[in-house]
């Protein structure tokens, strides 16, 4: 058995390519702030007061975007970003912190074994093409469709209802 530390284990995925398996917990610096995305009845994702984001299974990023290709030093650091951007999107998490999102990506990918140059024109290519990501969306985890009861009445007889 290796001795080496295990520091996140995924699952690939169809759709979305990985889900976590076990909880990451990062240190953000976003300090003063206490949000939470909620999955099926639990927590997806939750960042405290004290800067320390959680990411709990089985939340499913696409892992590294741009020109990132998916190796091992990358997929820590994408997964935290793809993190923190869900929390843009959603509006949990003011965008003035995006920047901040982007030096972790870069600073764990250093972390984790990947080259200066790589992480540092990675950072450089998010920073350029990212913002868009970050935008609040209306309906962040898609479009959410409801069948209604159609009444047998005279006043919606024949009458097609979404």
């Amino acid at each position: 058995m290796s001795k080496d530390k295990i520091i996140l284990r995924y699952r690939e995925l169809k759709g979305y390519k990985y889900d976590v398996q076990d909880t990451v917990a990062v240190d953000t610096e976003i300090e003063g702030i206490e949000t939470h995305i909620y999955g099926y009845r639990k927590p997806m994702i939750t960042l405290w007061p004290s800067g320390r984001l959680f990411i709990f299974p089985p939340y499913a990023w696409d892992g590294p975007s741009f020109l990132a290709i998916d190796t091992k030093n990358a997929m820590r650091g994408s997964l935290v970003h793809d993190a923190l951007y869900q929390l843009f999107r959603e509006g949990k998490l003011d965008r003035k912190y995006r920047k901040r999102a982007d030096e972790l990506l870069r600073d764990i990918c250093i972390e984790d074994g990947m080259s200066k140059v790589r992480a540092k024109t990675w950072y450089w290519f998010v920073r350029m093409l990212a913002k868009k990501s970050s935008m609040p969306r209306k309906k962040p985890r898609g479009k959410i469709v409801e069948i209604l009861e159609v009444l047998n009445t005279p006043s919606n007889k024949g009458k097609k209802i979404n």
